[in-house]
């Protein structure tokens, strides 16, 4: 059995950011998060993520803008950031899973990994319907169902990475979380159960960065996303670096449908991945 892993970040990538939209939600200033408290927290040595997050957690409390918010929170505000959705996502999972069944002992898996918050992710039912692995910041309370206090877990840049290895290895999110040192253990290349060569990896930009080179060097493919209409020059410059050294194989706009170039490519790169390493049915005689 070989296996195809066409791997995504999540917002700005599937969705507009849900962080934002969270925040929009409980009319808490954005602009004010993201360009004064945010900035401050990074210049004081902050790792990004864990800035966002410590500054969420300020904010979550009995009078304080997110109130007692819990993950069962953030799940149902999941669906609502869903319905932001960018086109023809959908219709791509089909396309890509009725690819799969021209050829001999393949499978096609889809995965998240992103800094954002995991159980936000979660929330969007399509996802977590049609997805193996959802890979996101989490939150926690004193228990399961308490007011979040503390930060479980935080996705930096290069934390991104260890995730490719996870998918890489065949070290799937239960047992990730029963031992976080699995990642660590040995298996011989020819063992390893997705080969890089067979990822496709899709960002937007800055924290995708290292997942961006560990796929390409590794004979993968990774595609960055652009919003060209709302994104700042520095990002965009950020972008053409990330072109300049061939990190990606382009900067596209995250749609996702057979007429659309982004979706276009990914569907022809999942191809002829599956032509070049699998035997057709039909080949067979099936």
């Amino acid at each position: 059995m070989g296996i195809i892993a066409v791997i995504f970040d999540y917002d700005d990538t599937i969705v507009p950011d849900t962080i934002t939209q969270l925040l929009e939600y409980h009319r808490i200033d954005v602009h004010k998060f993201w360009e004064s408290d945010f900035k401050k927290k990074v210049e004081q040595g902050f790792c990004p993520t864990h800035a966002y997050l410590n500054l969420i957690l300020n904010y979550i409390g009995k009078k304080k803008p997110l109130g007692a918010l819990t993950n069962k929170n953030l799940r149902k505000f999941g669906k609502v950031a869903a319905k932001m959705q960018y086109s023809g996502l959908h219709g791509l999972i089909r396309d890509l899973k009725n690819i799969r069944e021209k050829y001999r002992d393949l499978e096609i898996e889809f995965y998240i990994i992103s800094g954002g918050l995991e159980e936000i992710i979660k929330g969007n039912k399509f996802v977590y319907d049609n997805f193996s692995g959802i890979y996101g910041c989490r939150l926690y309370g004193k228990n399961e169902k308490g007011t979040l206090k503390y930060i479980k877990r935080a996705i930096t840049f290069t934390e991104k990475t260890r995730y490719l290895f996870e998918i890489n290895k065949g070290i799937i999110p239960e047992e990730s979380d029963r031992d976080p040192s699995a990642v660590n253990k040995h298996v011989d290349m020819h063992d390893r159960r997705v080969p890089f060569k067979n990822m496709l990896y899709i960002g937007d930009g800055l924290t995708d960065i290292p997942c961006f080179s560990l796929v390409n060097q590794n004979e993968g493919t990774s595609f960055g996303i652009l919003h060209t209409e709302r994104t700042a020059s520095v990002k965009i410059k950020i972008l053409e670096d990330i072109l300049k050294t061939k990190r990606t194989v382009g900067a596209y706009a995250p749609r996702y449908g057979k007429k659309e170039p982004l979706g276009d490519l990914i569907r022809l790169t999942v191809e002829k991945i599956a032509a070049d390493n699998f035997i057709t049915k039909k080949s067979l005689g099936r």
